[in-house]
């Protein structure tokens, strides 16, 4: 392990080119997520900031032997810890540091990424590792009076992607008290596509008829992406038909999944009013989301000052100041009338206590952010509807990022998500002038088994695609896989039909 002293640093606002020099995407996903390279080429991984997320991240990226990862971080015993539990190469010292930064391998880094406490430091890390000549750069960056200026950030420090973990919970939280009944919420094309996983039940009207013939039934606008049987996944055909017990993912733009869903018999939640207990930032990003969206939200925050600063931010919302672990305040707030509930503080304990209390008083979605993963197995019977970690999720959110870097050819993977326990994936990319097939029909097209194009997304415009349907140059094209780990559109297909 290196040592060096840390020593002050000036910030600099400089307006920086984005290299985006190619990489192949990670082959496996979630939790073991490797980048390889075309030809077996290590893949030098720099992760500066040793918390629970750098951690995690290294643990991750770590497990193959493609990944050469190295760790930057102050404090040498946690470090040092670090070094001795993973595969990984340690650096003691300030990340802002050029000299330190040099001896992490920051010049050569096909990754970097900033996840320390302190959003400025992982800001200027960010542009020292790219002037430097790192490829691609991850900043974790918490601070809500930035939320305006993540377009600036992007191109004053070369930034390829802003991670906002507070955000990140807060989004997973409204998506889940919207759609209590998914088991699963997941984004494509910039928030215009959704992907739920829902459970099949024998009352449906989609049960036990072929995929073909929902459209007659229930509704054409959305699609069945993936078909999970017991322990095996089926990429549908139109003949294969769902059976009670399935889980499947659909896909469409929101109101239509929404509508599809309420024709099935799952109802939506109509969400009016909502309590959150604890005001830090993941309670002021959901509240303002939830206003947004109509529902009358109420935080309870001990501390006075934060109270008038949440009042300050969030006109629409009512603050009070009081303790959330209270019963007899809750009750006095009216919690059982609440449509949802979050508790959302800095302590587990406190927010496993005041989901329980709220669930005994009969609220129907309660969720608990929960920070020490060991807990899971024990709160699972405990009746509470959604537990949310913001490590985890941020991690997930880097990782994805990771999955889903440029490729030699240049087509790009937007997202990806591995689905029914990484038997499948969905996928984005965007077309461009090297894909191959483009303006041919699809039913032209001779696909690879096991693959179906699920969404094609043209200028804002969602389009659910048919035999007659191209796909074109700038189109986001969402596909759903099995048993091959694409790493470019044009993997997609075998040859173009004469007829």
């Amino acid at each position: 392990m290196f040592c060096s002293h840390p020593f002050d640093f000036l910030y600099i606002l400089l307006i920086l080119n984005i290299v985006n020099l190619p990489l192949t995407p990670l082959t496996k996903s979630m939790p073991r997520h490797i980048i390889i390279l075309k030809e077996a080429k290590i893949v030098n991984i720099v992760i500066v900031g040793d918390g629970k997320v750098g951690y995690n991240l290294a643990e991750n990226l770590s497990r193959d032997l493609s990944n050469s990862v190295t760790v930057v971080d102050q404090d040498k015993d946690t470090l040092a810890e670090t070094f001795e539990a993973l595969d990984v190469t340690g650096v003691c010292g300030n990340g802002v540091s050029p000299l330190v930064l040099t001896k992490a391998g920051a010049a050569k880094a096909d990754l970097f990424i900033a996840t320390t406490d302190i959003d400025e430091r992982n800001l200027v890390c960010c542009m020292t590792a790219r002037k430097l000549g790192a490829k691609h750069t991850v900043a974790r960056i918490r601070d809500p009076g930035y939320a305006d200026e993540l377009s600036a950030f992007r191109s004053e420090f070369g930034l390829n992607l802003i991670i906002n973990p507070e955000q990140i919970v807060a989004g997973e939280i409204a998506r889940h008290l919207q759609y209590p009944a998914a088991a699963n919420i997941e984004m494509f094309a910039r928030g215009r596509v959704m992907m739920l996983e829902i459970a099949v039940t024998p009352g449906m009207p989609i049960t036990n008829i072929p995929v073909k013939d929902i459209a007659r039934r229930v509704s054409s606008s959305v699609l069945i992406g993936a078909i999970r049987r017991g322990h095996d996944v089926i990429i549908p055909t139109g003949d294969n038909r769902i059976l009670s017990g399935d889980r499947i993912f659909i896909v469409g733009k929101l109101p239509r999944v929404s509508s599809f869903c309420e024709a099935i018999g799952l109802h939506m939640n109509k969400i009016k009013n909502m309590m959150i207990v604890g005001g830090g930032r993941i309670a002021y990003y959901l509240a303002k989301q939830l206003n947004e969206l109509g529902v009358r939200s109420k935080i309870i925050e001990i501390d006075g000052k934060r109270c008038d600063e949440l009042s300050a931010l969030l006109p629409d919302s009512l603050i009070i100041k009081g303790d959330g672990t209270d019963d007899r305040l809750l009750a006095s707030e009216n919690m059982s009338l609440m449509d949802g509930f979050a508790s959302v503080t800095g302590m587990d304990e406190e927010n496993l206590m005041t989901a329980l209390l709220a669930k005994h008083a009969g609220v129907s979605n309660v969720v608990a952010k929960i920070n020490r993963l060991g807990y899971s197995a024990v709160i699972e019977g405990m009746g509470i509807d959604r537990i949310v970690s913001p490590k985890l999720l941020t991690t997930n959110a880097i990782l994805r990022y990771v999955r889903g870097l440029q490729n030699a050819l240049g087509n790009t993977v937007n997202t990806l998500y591995p689905i029914a326990d990484d038997l499948a994936e969905a996928i984005e990319f965007t077309a461009n002038a090297s894909t191959r097939f483009l303006e041919v029909p699809l039913r032209k097209l001779e696909l690879i088994p096991n693959l179906l194009v699920g969404t094609i997304v043209r200028h804002g415009e969602v389009i659910i695609p048919f035999g007659s349907d191209v796909i074109r140059t700038g189109d986001a094209v969402i596909l759903f896989t099995r048993g091959k780990r694409l790493t470019d559109l044009n993997d997609i297909f075998v040859r173009v039909r004469d007829a």
